[in-house]
């Protein structure tokens, strides 16, 4: 039985979906004022795991993801560039679904832009001001959250504790409690702005997620997830609206939340130069990589960004990558032995039992690489057969559908002369053990658009997205 940590109810619990076999899922997704970052490919890595997991258990999934197109980041970044907030969202949006593309990450069943449900919103707001919930002020309509009786439950924050100065709230002026959020902005001008019953303006951010959901996903669905940090005051103002219209609770049977994200400790922004987007990475990187880095990681844990973190995780890779080689080109004749069967089948019982609780995806990389350590063991006894390398094999191209890092699936793609001639160069100078000029010519490699991944056989040269 599958279980999760549950946010809303502090402890695990079984699944079990509203609709028996049917789980719909809502993921926060991204804001697209900026290019996509490692922040983005954590959350949208385990995401994506999950649901292809589920998918691979037995469940029919539709797994919804918003892109929120338009707010105040977008309007402002948007006048810094000086193009308009539509072009700017556009641009954003291709580079974050490209970036999703390399990642592997394509269980998203549907993803739907803030601006294309503009309606469904203002329906919300108009069923929350029949319901008193609604107010209006100079600037926009607000949340009054001391209406709503369960206001905390998600974050443990009562009303009181959302009217502190260190909540992620605005300040405007004339509000009832400080608390309060907006539901509908009054556009100022040469702002992008729609037609209302209150006048011309734009979604606040809570609204276009509730929004978004209640037409896809209906008033009450099973998953919703996204990062620690939205936990409060998003999350908790979505359950906030949705509830207070639909007088249905819970909003959501289970609550996700992934842990933060650091680079050497600190966090990740611009004004630390720390900042990596997902391109950054993979000039010099591979997506699978980046995906084993992340799901080595339980997702509620925090996850360290340092080069050393990544050095360890690349050779984990190689690893990985060694015992695969070895399989298909050092097995001999014969069938499986009854060893490897009981191994293979006892290692897939412990993988799925430590998936199963609360996607523990660390313990679950334990399971392989002890499979791997065994394999090798015989292999250097030359006593693996095809049998035995088929049996292994056929069990990581099962956990792979859903990992999505153990092979390799990268399209093949003709490498120049001038590439290939400085790759001999650098393979020699790594014989030499002339480090530094190995470095410098990998770099070199790296300008030309490819990367090299070394392993104990060879070095690959793959092309850069």
């Amino acid at each position: 039985m599958i279980k999760f940590y549950n946010t809303l109810t502090k402890k695990k619990d079984a699944l079990k979906p509203i609709t028996p076999n049917k789980v719909g899922i809502f993921v926060c997704g991204s804001t697209v004022y900026d290019s996509p970052h490692l922040g983005h490919a954590r959350c949208c890595v385990f995401y994506d795991a999950l649901v292809k997991y589920l998918k691979f258990s037995g469940y029919d999934v539709f797994y919804l993801q918003n892109i929120t197109d338009i707010d105040d980041k977008i309007i402002n970044r948007a006048h810094e560039k000086k193009i308009t907030p539509e072009k700017l969202a556009e641009n954003y949006e291709k580079e974050y679904l490209q970036a999703m593309k390399v990642l592997r990450v394509d269980s998203v069943s549907k993803y739907a832009r803030a601006t294309e449900h503009i309606k469904e919103m203002i329906s919300q707001i108009q069923r929350l001001f029949k319901k008193d919930y609604g107010y209006k002020i100079e600037d926009g309509i607000y949340y009054d959250i001391k209406k709503f009786k369960g206001y905390g439950k998600l974050s443990g924050r009562t009303v009181l504790q959302a009217n502190d100065a260190v909540s992620r709230i605005d300040e405007t002026i004339g509000k009832r409690s400080r608390g309060d959020f907006c539901l509908w902005k009054f556009s100022k001008p040469k702002e992008p702005s729609w037609n209302s019953p209150w006048g011309k303006g734009r979604p606040g951010w809570h609204i276009e997620d509730t929004a978004i959901a209640e037409k896809y996903l209906g008033l009450q669905y099973d998953i919703h997830g996204g990062g620690k940090d939205l936990i409060f005051p998003h999350h908790e103002d979505e359950i906030a609206q949705m509830e207070a219209i639909s007088g249905l609770s819970p909003m959501v049977k289970y609550w996700m939340h992934v842990g933060f994200l650091t680079v050497a400790g600190s966090k990740m922004s611009k004004s630390l130069n720390n900042f990596i987007t997902i391109n950054d990475f993979l000039k010099s990187n591979s997506w699978r990589l980046l995906r084993l880095f992340f799901l080595k990681t339980h997702y509620r844990s925090p996850v360290d960004y340092t080069d050393n973190n990544i050095h360890q995780t690349q050779k984990e890779l190689e690893k990985i990558d060694d015992f695969i080689a070895r399989l298909k080109n050092q097995a001999k004749n014969g069938e499986a032995s009854k060893f490897i069967e009981s191994f293979v089948a006892k290692s897939r019982k412990d993988f799925y039992k430590i998936l199963d609780n609360d996607m523990n995806t660390p313990s679950a990389m334990a399971v392989i690489f002890k499979l791997i350590n065994q394999g090798n063991q015989i292999i250097d006894k030359d006593e693996i057969t095809f049998g035995d390398a088929k049996e292994i094999i056929k069990f990581l191209k099962e956990i792979d559908s859903f990992l999505c890092f153990i092979f390799e699936k990268e399209t093949k793609v003709e490498i120049p002369e001038a590439v290939k001639k400085i790759v001999k160069e650098r393979e020699k100078a790594r014989k030499n053990n002339n480090w530094q000029k190995s470095d410098e010519l990998k770099k070199e490699i790296e300008k030309m658009g490819y990367r090299v991944e070394d392993t104990k056989q060879k070095t690959i040269v793959k092309k850069n997205f």
